[in-house]
């Protein structure tokens, strides 16, 4: 039994597994859309996917470590100049260094072709929030159903009632969202779509805090969903001296004008408050 050579086939099999799990990890949606939406891809959530790329990496890492102890003496050699003297910094380890802290900076200052990969990854992530659909709030399948229907202002006795005439088994009021689908083989968001007509406010009432996803939403999807004039939402920017487009994203308007989303939000609370008071 050669060490050597199950080494470097262990260091073969775990990167391409490691190559693999990154791809899916790229393309996976937000952790508060796959959890809600019970997302999978070949049986596994995106918490089975995280942790296999983890155990994966250690077992890279380690593999690479008796990598190093193996070839010892060839990796010296890479070391070395042409009259065989040991030196660190050669040509090649220079360049290797060099091309590293490029990827580093360039994700660090968001400049292309790593600002591509992100904005790239940013948008597969926003088009599957869109197919999947978003929570209500962050996390919001941990929540106990007495808890969710609380906090969304819907009939907590409604809702109960709902769900047994639609046939799903649940303890009780204390039982979380996650744990009724789960005990039904649905999904968190199913559970929502099957109680929200016990609603007893108006939906389209403005939220306190951002919503999930909302520095990615635009000013037309925001108009859309609270149903707030554009012209309010870009009157009452306007009105502290904020630039923006009906198409532009809430993050990328707070980028723009050197300020957070929170304080973006916090504005359009203002207009959602009173639209005619910003209407152009």
């Amino acid at each position: 039994m050669n060490l050597r050579r199950i080494t470097s086939l262990t260091m073969l099999i775990s990167f391409i597994l490691l190559v693999t799990t990154s791809v899916i990890l790229y393309i996976v949606p937000y952790g508060r859309v796959a959890y809600w939406s019970n997302w999978r891809l070949w049986g596994l959530s995106k918490t089975q996917w995280s942790e296999l790329h983890l155990n994966l990496g250690i077992l890279l890492l380690i593999g690479g470590l008796l990598h190093i102890y193996y070839n010892w003496k060839a990796i010296t050699a890479y070391l070395k100049n042409k009259a065989r003297q040991l030196r660190i910094f050669t040509s090649e380890l220079n360049i290797a260094l060099l091309v590293t802290f490029m990827v580093i900076l360039g994700t660090y200052f968001h400049v292309p072709p790593m600002s591509t990969v992100l904005e790239i990854n940013e948008s597969i992530k926003e088009a599957s929030a869109k197919k999947y659909g978003e929570p209500p709030y962050g996390h919001a399948e941990l929540s106990s159903l007495k808890a969710f229907t609380k906090k969304l202002g819907l009939d907590l006795n409604k809702s109960i009632a709902l769900l047994k005439k639609a046939g799903i088994k649940f303890e009780g009021p204390n039982e979380t969202l996650e744990k009724i689908a789960n005990r039904n083989g649905i999904r968190p968001k199913d559970v929502y779509e099957i109680i929200k007509a016990a609603t007893t406010i108006d939906e389209l009432q403005f939220p306190e805090v951002p919503p999930p996803g909302f520095g990615m939403r635009t000013v037309h999807e925001i108009s859309k969903q609270f149903n707030i004039p554009v012209s309010s939402l870009l009157g009452a920017m306007k009105t502290t001296g904020i630039k923006a487009e009906g198409e532009d994203k809430i993050k990328e308007i707070a980028k723009k004008n050197g300020l957070e989303p929170m304080a973006i939000f916090e504005i359009i609370r203002e207009a959602a408050r009173n639209p005619a008071k910003f209407k152009n």
